[in-house]
């Protein structure tokens, strides 16, 4: 019988991680989502993957706080081994995260350490504790920022944080290759969604600003980057590995 992967994406109620577990729900993958604090828009995802015809589920886990990774660890080993028997993780998406735009002259150590652990230490630890649950052939995605290549006023400490996690993907490449386990990253550009209070999405100035630079003369939508999320998880992306891949619509070229 050929079984549907298994892919989780952390931060998957809402915005980029939600639109990557639909369009993955309708490429014939299974879904668990993670989700902070919304239970109800991800029970909603949920409904709707379910829809779609996937198997899907949905798990609390607060992705900046490494102390709930063991507990949250065991939690989604029960639920493979009840919903799917047993079967492994296919595929990671780290997606969950924070905006700041904080000048660096102004930032605080509280705003420093809030965006270090959701976008690094967070990222690698979780990363790190499920990794033994996935099976060999998978793949990973972590979601970077079109910030790390070009610099927009208040992104700076957002901006590095993501460098951090590329520089680290390129790592994991390299160890996990051995298990035939493929990592890259996912730059987006600005996009649409309710993210940063939704400042790209509702604010016709900012539409307006980055329409003027960038090539494709749009602003981002949340499908735009579902499917170059699940075109490097796919195999068609087979021999891409360790590789940054922006999905911006070419944002300052």
């Amino acid at each position: 019988m050929h079984h549907h992967p298994i892919a989780l994406i952390t931060g998957g109620s809402r915005g980029l991680g939600r639109d990557t577990a639909l369009t993955l729900a309708k490429r014939g993958v299974d879904i668990i989502i993670t989700y902070h604090s919304n239970q109800q828009a991800a029970d909603a995802v949920v409904a709707e993957a379910t829809a779609l015809g996937a198997t899907a589920q949905a798990l609390q886990l607060d992705t900046g706080n490494i102390h709930a990774f063991g507990a949250f660890k065991s939690q989604l080993s029960a639920l493979l081994a009840g919903t799917w028997q047993g079967r492994p993780l296919n595929y990671l998406v780290n997606n969950a995260g924070t905006s700041l735009h904080v000048p660096m002259m102004s930032a605080s150590e509280s705003q420093f350490d809030e965006v270090m652990n959701v976008h690094v230490k967070g990222v690698f630890f979780l990363t790190q504790a499920l990794v033994p649950l996935m099976a060999d052939g998978g793949a990973i995605v972590h979601i970077s920022s079109g910030l790390t290549r070009f610099t927009l006023p208040g992104s700076g400490l957002y901006g590095a944080m993501k460098g951090a996690v590329e520089v680290l993907s390129r790592y994991w490449a390299a160890e996990l290759a051995a298990r035939q386990i493929r990592v890259n990253t996912l730059a987006p550009g600005a996009i649409a969604t309710d993210f940063s209070g939704g400042m790209v999405r509702d604010n016709p100035d900012v539409h307006e600003k980055v329409k003027g630079f960038t090539a494709l003369g749009r602003v981002g939508q949340p499908e735009d980057i579902g499917k170059a999320v699940a075109m490097l998880l796919s195999n068609d992306s087979g021999w891409i590995t360790g590789q940054r891949i922006e999905a911006s619509g070419g944002m300052v070229l």
